[in-house]
C-alpha cells in the first residue's frame, strides 16, 4: 500500500520536511484539493509575496491568480516526488508526468472521466463512497484506457486512483444509529444497532477491495495489463478518525492490502508512524462486512440514501471551498496596511490576527527577554505542539492538551454545525437555557452577550446559580413550551447541572408532557459520563461529545462553546476560520516575538515572577463580559501552589496614582466600537509607567481568536510560574465539602448548626476560630461604643497592605441592582486602601476564580455575603432545596478559605438582600 499525504502548503516545501517525509517515512504521493489551498492561503502569509507580485496583473481574476498560486506549489512537488514516481514503475522517460487531476465520481463526471483517461490523462477520481458508483468508475476506467490504446497511446503512461471515502460513512451512519438508539425498546434491535456502530465505513471499504479485485482480474483488463496498463488503484481518503471514542489509527490499520492507496492528513500519518500497527486487513472477515451491511439494512438504514447524501454534501464543500479560496485570494491580493508595531506579539504586516502592543517599565522587559530567549534556545514552541509536559510540573499535563487542534476538527464538522442550527430554526424555539458552570457556560455566555440575537433563532439564556431568586428570574424570561435546554456538563457528575436539569425537566414535563419533555433538552457531556445515560434514558433529542482530553476552561472552542452558538445562529464555520488565523499565528516558533499566544504569556509569567502578579482586564463596552471567561481561564489554571495570577475584571479604571506595582493591564479594545473614555484612562496608565498590554480586535467575531491566543498564554506563563495549568485541586476541595454539608442534610434534614461570632443589627457575622481570635484582638483596642459590628469590620478591612486584594463573595441573585450595590462597595474599598478588587457571584466563581482564592497567593483579604432566601425552591428528586444547595455551597467555599489559611469574614445578610447591602455599603465606608 502507498501512503500519500492529504495535503499541500508553501512551507512544507521550504523548509524540506516534504523531501524528509519521502526519505524516511516512504511517503509516495500528496492529494490537495480547493479546501486545503483556501486554508494555505488564508490562515498563513506563506503566499502573500506571490500573490503581491500578481497585483500588477489587471488581466487575471481571482482564479487566474489561484491557477498560477497552485500550479508552481504543484510542480514544485512534484519535482520532489519524481525520483519516486519514476523509481517505483521504472519509467525511463525523464518527460514523466507524475500528476493526476481530480474530478468528482459523480453522474456527471464519470463520462468526462471516460473522456479525459482516452486521451492519455492522469486522473483521480474523488469523491466515492458507494459500491455500485465505484464500479462504474472502474468501467469508465477501462473504457478510457482501451479507447487510448485504440489511438496508439502508451497505456503504461497513465495512472488513476479512485479515492474512496471512510470516515465520513460513519460519522453519518453512526449519527442514524444514535437517533434510532433513542427510541428502540427491542432488546435484539438495540444489540443489533450497537453492533454496528463504527463498523460500516470499514465493511463498505472491504466489499468495494473485494470488487476491485474482481474487475482487475477479467480477461478484458489482463489484455490492457499484457500492454503495461496499470490497474487504477482504490485510494482511501478520508482516514483521520473523528469519532474520539474510536482508535485514531483505526482507518489506516484496518484498509491495507496491495494495490491501494491510504491517503492520510499528517496528524493521522504522525499518529500512525508512532503506535500504528501494520498488516493485510483488507481481505480479513469479508463474511463480517457483508453480515455488517445486511445488518444495517435490517434496521432499517439504506446505504444508498446515506452514500446520496455524502456524496451531494461532498460536492457542495467542495464548492463552497473553491468560492472561499477565490475569496481568500483576492483578500489577500490587496494592500493591506500595518498593524500597529514597536512591541511585543505584533505579527507583522500582512497577518491576519488581532495585533498586539505592550508597553513595559524596565525590570520587567528584561525579565520578558530573558524568558523569551530561555524559549527560542530550549525549541519550548515546539514542545509545547507536542505536548512535552515536562514544560509545567512533569505530571500529565500532555493528557490535556486536545484544545491544541480544537479549531481544526471543529472546521472538519462544519456541517454538523449547519444542521443544528437548521433544525433548531425549522423547530421554532423562542428561547434557549443553557444550564452548566464554569467552563460549560462562561462561554457561552460571552457569545450570547456580544452577539444580539438572530432574527429566526432563539434567544440565548445561562443558568449558573444555585440561587432561587435567581431560577425563578430566569424562568420567567423564557417559554417553557418553546425553550431548548442544552445541560453542559463535562464530567456528567457536576451537582448544578444535574439539578438544573432535574428541575427544569420536571417542569417541561408538566408544560407539554412525559412523552414530548425529552425532546426540548440536549446534552453536551464527555462521553460515557452519567451525564450521557441520563440523556439516553430520558431521550434527549442530541447527545454532542466533549473531548476528554480538554479541560472545562479550555473547552471554549469545543462543542461546549460550539453548540450553544450555533443553536443560537452564529456563524460557527465564520467564527471558526477566523480563529484558525490565530491558531496557525501561535504555532509560529520563530520568530517568537510574532507569536501573539506565546508574547502574551511570556508577559504574564515574567510578571507574575517579579511580584506582579494581577491583571487588570479592561475591555471595550461591546464585548465587556469577555474579561467573565478570561478570569477564570486564568485563576483556575495559574492560582495553586501558592503561586499565580489574580485577575481582576469589572473594576473601574482609576487615575493612575491609585494603583502599586502588583499588577499589569490588558486592554482589549474592540476596534469597530470603541469606548473614548477607556482609551484616555488606558493612556494615562502607559503614560505613568504602568505596564499595559493592548490588543486590537477587529470585530466581534474575532473573539475565536482571543479565546485561543489567551489559552495558549495562559498554558506558557503557568509554565514560567512553575505550576500545572491543567488541574484544580482547590476547586475539588470545595465540592468535597460541599458534598458532605448536603449528605448531612439529606440524612439529618438539617445542616450543622453554626453560631455567629456578632449579631447586631439585622446582620450576622461568622468565621472560624483562627480568624476569629485574630479579630477580637483588635477589636479589643477599639472603643466599644463603636459597637460590635462596626468594629469586627473596620478590623478584618484593616488586614488589607500593599500587594493585597480585596475580594468580595456573594452568594446572593446576579443582578443588575446587586451588582450596583456590590461594585460600589469594592470601589470604596479600592479607593480607601489602594488595593486591587475582585467580585465574585456565588456559587459561579467556585467553578472560576475561586481556585486562585484557595490555591494562589495568601494575598487575600475575603469578605463573603450570604442571606435568608425569601422565597426558596425545591430540587426535584431530592431532599434538599437549591437554597440549601446554595448554603451548603457557601459553607463549604469559606470552610477551604479557613483551611487555607485565608483572612476570611461571612455576612449574613437577612432576606431583603437590597437594603442589607445598602446598610453594608454603609458601614464599609463608615470605617475605612
Amino acid at each position: 500500500q502507498s501512503i500519500w499525504l492529504d495535503y499541500i502548503r508553501r512551507d512544507l516545501l521550504k523548509d524540506g520536511e516534504l523531501q524528509r517525509l519521502i526519505a524516511e517515512d516512504g511517503l509516495r504521493g500528496m492529494t490537495s484539493n480547493p479546501s486545503i489551498f483556501e486554508k494555505a492561503i488564508a490562515d498563513s502569509t506563506e503566499y502573500q509575496d506571490f500573490l503581491d507580485s500578481l497585483a500588477p496583473r489587471t488581466d487575471l481574476d481571482a482564479k487566474g491568480r489561484y491557477e498560477l498560486l497552485a500550479i508552481r506549489d504543484i510542480q514544485d512537488a512534484a519535482d520532489l516526488l519524481r525520483p519516486v514516481y519514476e523509481a517505483r514503475r521504472l519509467w525511463k522517460t525523464v518527460a514523466r508526468e507524475n500528476v493526476m487531476i481530480k474530478v468528482p465520481g459523480t453522474p456527471e463526471g464519470i463520462p468526462a472521466i471516460r473522456q479525459l483517461l482516452s486521451e492519455g490523462l492522469n486522473i483521480n477520481v474523488t469523491l466515492l463512497f458507494a459500491q455500485p458508483v465505484y464500479e462504474e468508475v472502474a468501467a469508465a476506467f477501462i473504457d478510457g484506457v482501451e479507447k487510448f490504446a485504440a489511438t496508439g497511446g502508451d497505456v503504461s503512461k497513465v495512472a488513476s486512483v479512485a479515492s474512496f471515502f471512510i470516515s465520513r460513512i460513519d460519522s453519518l451512519v453512526d449519527s442514524l444509529v444514535g437517533d434510532k438508539l433513542k427510541n428502540e425498546t427491542d432488546p435484539a434491535r438495540k444489540a443489533t444497532l450497537q453492533s454496528i456502530l463504527g463498523k460500516v465505513a470499514i465493511a463498505n471499504g472491504k466489499l468495494t477491495y473485494e470488487a476491485y479485485q474482481r474487475i482487475f482480474s477479467t480477461p478484458r483488463w489482463k489484455a490492457l495489463a499484457a500492454k503495461g496498463a496499470q490497474t487504477q488503484r482504490v485510494l482511501w481518503a478520508s482516514t483521520s478518525t473523528k469519532n474520539p471514542n474510536y482508535r485514531d489509527v483505526l482507518y489506516v490499520e484496518e484498509l491495507i492490502g496491495p494495490d491501494t492507496v491510504d491517503t492520510a492528513p499528517p496528524a493521522t500519518l504522525e499518529a500512525f508512524r508512532d503506535h500504528g500497527k501494520p498488516r493485510q486487513s483488507l481481505t480479513e472477515d469479508v463474511d463480517g462486512a457483508r453480515k455488517t451491511m445486511a445488518d444495517l439494512a435490517a434496521v432499517g438504514i439504506v446505504m444508498k440514501d446515506v452514500t446520496d447524501k455524502l456524496t451531494v454534501d461532498g460536492v457542495k464543500l467542495f464548492a463552497d471551498a473553491f468560492g472561499k479560496l477565490l475569496a481568500a485570494v483576492e483578500k489577500s491580493t490587496k494592500p493591506t496596511s500595518a498593524s500597529p508595531g514597536g512591541a511585543q506579539g505584533n505579527p507583522g504586516a500582512n497577518t491576519k490576527v488581532n495585533p498586539t502592543t505592550a508597553t513595559l517599565p524596565g525590570d520587567l522587559d528584561a525579565a520578558v527577554k530573558k524568558n523569551l530567549n530561555d524559549w527560542r534556545t530550549s525549541g519550548k514552541i515546539k514542545r509545547l505542539w507536542e505536548g512535552d509536559a515536562s514544560l509545567w510540573t512533569n505530571e500529565d499535563e500532555a493528557r490535556w492538551l486536545g484544545w491544541l487542534g480544537i479549531t481544526d476538527e471543529q472546521i472538519a464538522a462544519s456541517a454538523s454545525f449547519k444542521a443544528l442550527a437548521d433544525e433548531v430554526k425549522n423547530a421554532a424555539f423562542s428561547d434557549i437555557l443553557l444550564l452548566g458552570m464554569g467552563g460549560s457556560s462562561l462561554c457561552p455566555e460571552v457569545l450570547s452577550l456580544t452577539y444580539p440575537q438572530v432574527p429566526g433563532f432563539p434567544r440565548l439564556h445561562i443558568l449558573d446559580s444555585t440561587d432561587p431568586a435567581q431560577i425563578r428570574s430566569v424562568e420567567k424570561k423564557i417559554n417553557l413550551a418553546k425553550t431548548l435546554f442544552i445541560v453542559s456538563s463535562k464530567s456528567g457528575s457536576t451537582l448544578e447541572p444535574n439539578i438544573y436539569k432535574q428541575y427544569f425537566f420536571e417542569r417541561v414535563q408538566q408544560t407539554v408532557g412525559a412523552d414530548k419533555a425529552g425532546s426540548h433538552f440536549v446534552a453536551i457531556t464527555d462521553p460515557g459520563s452519567q451525564m450521557q445515560k441520563v440523556a439516553e434514558r430520558d431521550h434527549f433529542r442530541h447527545i454532542f461529545y466533549g473531548l476528554p482530553s480538554i479541560g472545562g476552561r479550555y473547552s471554549a472552542l469545543s462543542n461546549f462553546g460550539m453548540v450553544p452558538s450555533a443553536a443560537m445562529g452564529l456563524d460557527t464555520g465564520k467564527f471558526l476560520q477566523r480563529t484558525k488565523e490565530m491558531v496557525e499565528a501561535c504555532k509560529r516558533p520563530d520568530p517568537i516575538e510574532q507569536n501573539p499566544g506565546v508574547m502574551l504569556g511570556l508577559i504574564m509569567g515574567s510578571a507574575a515572577k517579579l511580584g506582579r502578579d494581577k491583571i487588570t482586564l479592561i475591555t471595550s463596552p461591546g464585548i465587556a463580559d469577555l474579561g467573565a471567561w478570561l478570569e477564570q481561564l486564568i485563576a483556575e489554571s495559574t492560582g495553586k501552589l501558592g503561586k499565580g495570577i489574580i485577575p481582576v475584571d469589572r473594576e473601574a479604571l482609576g487615575a493612575p496614582e491609585q494603583y502599586g506595582s502588583d499588577r499589569i493591564f490588558a486592554y482589549v479594545r474592540l476596534e469597530s466600537a470603541p469606548d473614548a473614555a477607556q482609551d484616555a484612562k488606558v493612556a494615562a496608565l502607559e503614560k505613568a509607567g504602568q505596564p499595559v498590554v493592548r490588543i486590537a480586535m477587529s470585530d466581534t467575531y474575532d473573539l475565536g481568536q482571543e479565546f485561543f491566543r489567551w489559552e495558549i498564554a495562559t498554558a506558557v506563563a503557568g509554565s514560567i510560574i512553575g505550576i500545572n495549568a491543567f488541574n484544580q485541586p482547590d476547586v475539588e476541595a470545595s465540592k468535597i465539602v460541599t458534598k458532605q454539608l448536603t449528605s448531612e442534610y439529606e440524612s439529618k434534614g438539617a445542616l450543622p448548626p453554626e453560631k455567629p461570632i456578632v449579631e447586631e443589627a439585622g446582620f450576622k457575622l461568622f468565621t472560624d476560630e483562627k480568624n476569629a481570635a485574630e479579630l477580637a484582638k483588635a477589636v479589643s483596642a477599639r472603643p466599644a461604643s463603636d459597637g460590635l459590628l462596626k468594629n469586627y469590620l473596620r478590623a478584618h478591612l484593616a488586614r488589607l497592605g500593599a500587594g493585597d486584594y480585596f475580594a468580595l463573595l456573594a452568594y446572593v441573585e446576579m443582578n443588575a441592582a446587586h451588582e450596583a450595590a456590590l461594585q460600589t462597595l469594592r470601589m470604596t474599598v479600592r479607593d480607601r486602601k489602594r488595593v486591587a478588587t475582585v467580585l465574585g457571584f456565588g456559587p459561579r466563581f467556585l467553578h472560576s476564580t475561586g481556585q486562585a482564592y484557595k490555591g494562589g497567593p495568601n494575598s487575600g483579604v475575603f469578605l463573603q455575603i450570604t442571606c435568608d432566601d425569601a422565597q426558596d425552591l425545591p430540587v426535584p428528586e431530592q431532599k434538599y432545596t437549591f437554597g440549601i444547595v446554595k448554603a451548603a455551597q457557601a459553607r463549604g467555599d469559606f470552610q477551604v478559605l479557613a483551611d487555607r489559611k485565608r483572612r476570611a469574614l461571612r455576612v449574613h445578610l437577612g432576606s431583603d438582600v437590597n437594603a442589607g447591602l445598602a446598610k453594608l455599603t454603609e458601614l464599609v465606608k463608615a470605617v475605612l
